[in-house]
């Protein structure tokens, strides 16, 4: 999906992804499945962000289908003809559309994640394929995803939660309130399931994420300090 979106973001008018048949892939992960679902959920989101779903297809066949290839693609680069450079007949400036785009990509990881065993479906009708995701499900995804906050009341900076990001998301330092960095976040939850109990310091929450510490203002005093403190 990301590539997808990367393409449209740097102007490309059309995305074609070609693939083997169904059930004749031959590797047992059938990603072919997964591929078409990828797209039908693009179609979607495109919707949405006030794209032309038509700039996106997916086509099956076989290698030695040279001609359902040069037909497919043909029909495709004819298709992207009439609808034009991107965004200029949905009406979406190069500004807008950029901005658009992001947002969307920016989106991704998490879908995956909250879509997983969906993206899995292996649908074997064609007309499956149009109500598979519907309006109200994508809208969801934009209107309530959720993110993952460090209370910096409850971090006690053991670094466990920064040891187990698997993309550096978390903001450490020895001593200091750690901070999850939303744009690199993928919503994974690996910080919150490693966060100790006694801590319980990462919350998901959905809307606005409130602003961490200010630099010079996140050293954390442990709590036996406090009360000698006192």
């Amino acid at each position: 999906m990301a590539h997808v979106l990367r393409a449209f973001s740097k102007g490309i008018d059309g995305v074609f992804i070609g693939a083997c048949h169904l059930q004749e892939c031959n590797y047992t992960t059938h990603g072919n499945y997964e591929a078409l679902n990828m797209v039908l959920l693009l179609k979607k989101i495109m919707e949405r962000i006030g794209l032309d779903p038509q700039r996106l297809r997916i086509a099956f066949m076989s290698g030695a289908e040279a001609n359902v290839f040069v037909e497919s693609s043909n029909s495709f680069i004819k298709k992207i003809k009439e609808l034009g450079p991107i965004g200029k007949k949905e009406g979406i400036s190069k500004e807008a559309l950029k901005v658009l785009l992001e947002h969307a990509a920016k989106l991704v990881p998490y879908i995956k994640i909250v879509k997983n065993e969906k993206l899995g479906t292996r649908l074997t009708k064609q007309e499956q394929y149009d109500s598979f995701f519907t309006k109200e499900e994508i809208d969801q995804l934009f209107d309530e995803m959720f993110s993952y906050y460090i209370d910096p009341e409850k971090c006690q900076a053991c670094m466990i939660c920064a040891r187990r990001c698997p993309v550096d998301a978390v903001i450490s330092a020895k001593g200091q309130v750690h901070i999850v960095d939303q744009d690199k976040c993928i919503r994974c939850g690996s910080c919150f399931k490693a966060c100790p109990a006694q801590f319980s310091a990462i919350a998901k929450i959905t809307g606005d994420v409130p602003a961490p510490p200010p630099e010079g203002q996140r050293a954390i005093i442990k709590k036996g300090k406090e009360k000698e403190v006192a």
